[in-house]
């Protein structure tokens, strides 16, 4: 899908620009009233997809060290950021039914697997995730590959006993999941940016490999969103467009963040040396500037997004710290 140029205003900004900061000038994140306009807070949407994920991880027997390792890793403090993005964009086309959490819990154990599976000695070789030993290191490389796999075992099932979804919806929504884990979703992504060092790559081979390993996930939430709220054709494509924006701009973020301290990144830093990125290739102040455009870009596919969007228009702006 082709977006439309983003005309401008007398002072060079965007209208989409324009709107944002009006947004921002009337939202304050974290008051679910927003004054006499209601909203959803993006708070409350992380603690309740906290509690269903305690409620949907099995805590296995005593001494299953599978379920303890699933466990301890999904209910340490994470963003939420995939499935905040999802319940928000739902209840912002109207959909207020409780079901969408567990959706979001779904992914959230999609990413939570992708996870642990990136930080696995094969791989990036990594010794903290979210300010904690990785599982690998706590439980060992059996435990982590096995609770991996347990981990897309079980959001495929709680897509699959969703309660008051239809079986039709309820078979699309688990295709779209597995479609954006597959072999031309993540798991592609993740082997191109494993192996990105061995040849020459350009900018949009980059692009690309981003788009799999980091978009693919955020695609399939947007898209399984609308799916949820009974939109149409144009709505869902339109929410997989933005989702690919916001996935590259997440993406670029972390890349910018990679020599963060450990301490405030809660994960290893600088292991990206020796991988090629948009940073080797560009630099950072391009980076930074592609950052800002990819983030337009999904203001302005928002904006034409049937519903009401301007709380999660509202907490991408805060997340990303745009300025």
């Amino acid at each position: 899908m082709k977006l439309k140029p983003d005309p401008t205003s007398g002072n060079g900004m965007t209208q989409t620009a324009i709107r944002c900061r009006s947004i921002l000038s009337e939202v304050n994140l974290g008051d679910a009233s927003h004054g006499s306009r209601p909203g959803v807070d993006p708070r409350m949407v992380r603690d309740q997809v906290q509690q269903r994920l305690a409620e949907l991880l099995p805590a296995g027997p005593e001494g299953d060290r599978v379920c303890t390792a699933m466990r301890e890793f999904m209910l340490t403090a994470g963003k939420r950021m995939r499935p905040v993005l999802m319940v928000m964009a739902a209840r912002g086309m109207g959909h207020a039914d409780d079901a969408i959490i567990d959706v979001g819990c779904a992914v959230e154990m999609v990413h939570g697997a992708s996870l642990i599976l990136d930080d696995l000695p094969s791989m990036d070789n990594a010794e903290l995730r979210r300010g904690q030993p990785t599982v690998h290191r706590q439980h060992g490389e059996d435990v982590a590959i096995l609770a991996s796999v347990a981990l897309l075992s079980r959001a495929f099932q709680v897509l699959a006993e969703l309660e008051g979804v239809p079986a039709p919806l309820r078979s699309e929504l688990l295709a779209t999941l597995a479609a954006a884990v597959g072999s031309q979703g993540l798991v592609c992504g993740q082997f191109n940016d494993l192996h990105g060092s061995e040849g020459a790559r350009d900018v949009q081979a980059v692009q690309r490999t981003n788009e799999l390993k980091t978009g693919a996930l955020f695609s399939a939430a947007l898209e399984m969103a609308a799916m949820t709220a009974g939109a149409g054709a144009r709505a869902r494509a339109l929410a997989r467009e933005c989702a690919v924006q916001l996935g590259q701009a997440f993406q670029l973020q972390d890349d910018l963040r990679d020599g963060d301290d450990s301490a405030l990144s809660g994960k290893d830093g600088g292991k990206d040396a020796g991988k090629c990125t948009l940073i080797t290739l560009l630099g950072r102040e391009e980076v930074q500037r592609r950052l800002q455009a990819h983030l337009q870009r999904a203001f302005a596919l928002l904006a034409e997004l049937d519903g009401q969007h301007d709380d999660l228009i509202a907490f991408a702006h805060q997340h990303f710290r745009i300025t």
